[in-house]
C-alpha cells in the first residue's frame, strides 16, 4: 500500500474509504467513542462523510481532558460537521471514584473501567446499532493485536456484539494527519500532542484533588499558549505540566505560602520509546513561569525537568 504523503493521496485514500464503508455499513448505525484525539476524529470525520447521521457519536468529558478539549469536539462535530453527537459530563462521576487513590497502575484502570461502563451506558439507551468505529491505526494492531486499549473500547461487554468499522487501521500516525487535514479538521485536532488515555489523571500525580487538577489543567494552558506564541508549536513533539502532590514554602505578597509546584516536561521523539529534552530558550521559561506563579492558583514554584528517557518516563505516572 502506497504510504499517505501528500493531499491528492489523502483524497483517493478517502474516496476509497468512503466506497468502502458505505458497502460495510448499508443502512446500518455505527456508533464511535469520539474522545477529540487525532486516531477518533479521523474516524468520525470519515463516516460522517460516509454515512451521516446513521454515525452517533459518545463523547465522554471525564474531567481529565485540558482547557478547551470538550468544547473544541462539540463545536468542531456538532455545531460545523452536524453531527449526531452525544456529550456526557461525567467529571463529578470519575473524580468520586477516583478520591483518594494514590497508586498509579490503581488509577488506570478505574478511568478505563469507569470510561468502559459509561460508553456501554450510552449505547444501552440507542436501538439498531449495529458497527462499533474505532481509530485503530497500524502501530496498534502490531503493538496491541488489534485492541486499541488506550481508546479504553476493547473492553466493552460482549453482550454489545457490534462489527469493528476501522478505516485507518493500516495507516500510521503521519499519514492519519494527512486524511485529517484533507477531510477539514482543525490544525489544533490534526496535529494535537499525543495525550495519554487518562489524561490529566496521570500528570496530577498521586491521589487526584480537584484544586491541584485544577492547577495541572490551568498551568498546561499555559504552557501550550506560549509555546504556540514563541513558534514550537508543531515543533516540539510533546510538552505538558505536571502537579506532584507535594507543596513547599513560598512568599506572596509578603506573606508565606505553601503551596504545590509545577513541573514543566518538554521532550521530542519518534515513537516514545526513547526521548531528547527539548532546549527551551530561558527567557521563554522565565515568562511561562512567571505567568503560572501569578495565574494558577495554589503554585508558588515552577521545576523544569531535563530528563531524557530513559532513564525518566515521558509521563510521571
Amino acid at each position: 500500500m502506497e504510504r499517505i504523503t501528500t493531499p491528492a493521496l489523502a483524497e483517493k485514500f478517502i474516496a476509497e474509504q468512503l466506497e468502502a464503508l458505505r458497502a460495510q455499513i448499508g443502512d446500518g448505525k455505527v456508533l464511535l467513542a469520539l474522545s477529540g484525539g487525532v486516531d477518533s476524529s479521523v474516524v468520525a470525520a470519515l463516516l460522517i462523510r460516509a454515512v451521516g447521521k446513521q454515525l452517533v457519536c459518545v463523547h465522554v468529558n471525564h474531567g481529565l481532558l485540558r482547557k478547551g478539549e470538550p468544547e473544541q469536539v462539540v463545536q468542531v462535530f456538532r455545531d460545523q460537521m452536524d453531527a449526531n453527537l452525544i456529550y456526557v459530563d461525567a467529571a463529578d462521576r470519575f473524580l468520586d471514584k477516583l478520591a483518594g487513590v494514590s497508586d498509579p497502575e490503581t488509577k488506570r484502570k478505574i478511568i478505563g473501567k469507569e470510561f468502559i461502563d459509561v460508553f456501554a451506558e450510552e449505547a444501552a439507551k440507542l436501538d439498531g446499532i449495529r458497527f462499533l468505529g474505532q481509530g485503530t491505526i497500524y502501530p496498534d494492531i502490531l503493538e496491541s493485536k488489534g485492541v486499541k486499549a488506550h481508546h479504553n473500547v476493547g473492553g466493552l461487554p460482549e453482550d454489545l456484539n457490534f462489527e469493528l468499522v476501522e478505516p485507518v487501521k493500516l495507516l500510521f500516525k503521519d499519514e492519519v494527519r494527512v486524511v485529517g487535514k484533507a477531510l477539514g479538521l482543525p490544525d489544533g485536532m490534526v496535529y494535537r500532542q499525543p495525550f495519554p488515555g487518562p489524561g490529566l489523571g496521570v500528570r496530577c500525580t498521586g491521589a487526584i484533588t480537584r484544586d491541584r487538577l485544577e492547577a495541572v489543567r490551568e498551568s498546561d494552558a499555559i504552557l501550550r499558549e506560549e509555546f504556540a506564541a514563541a513558534g514550537l508549536e508543531g515543533k516540539v513533539w510533546q510538552y505538558f505540566t505536571v502537579v506532584p502532590d507535594f507543596k513547599s514554602t513560598g512568599i506572596l505578597d509578603g506573606l508565606r505560602t505553601f503551596d504545590w509546584p509545577v513541573i514543566l516536561r518538554a521532550v521530542n521523539s519518534v515513537d516514545a520509546t526513547a526521548a531528547t529534552i527539548e532546549e527551551v530558550p530561558y527567557a521563554l521559561l522565565h515568562k511561562i513561569t512567571a505567568r503560572i506563579v501569578n495565574e494558577v492558583k495554589g503554585v508558588n514554584r515552577v521545576l523544569l525537568d531535563l530528563t531524557p528517557k530513559p532513564t525518566g518516563t515521558i509521563e510521571w505516572e
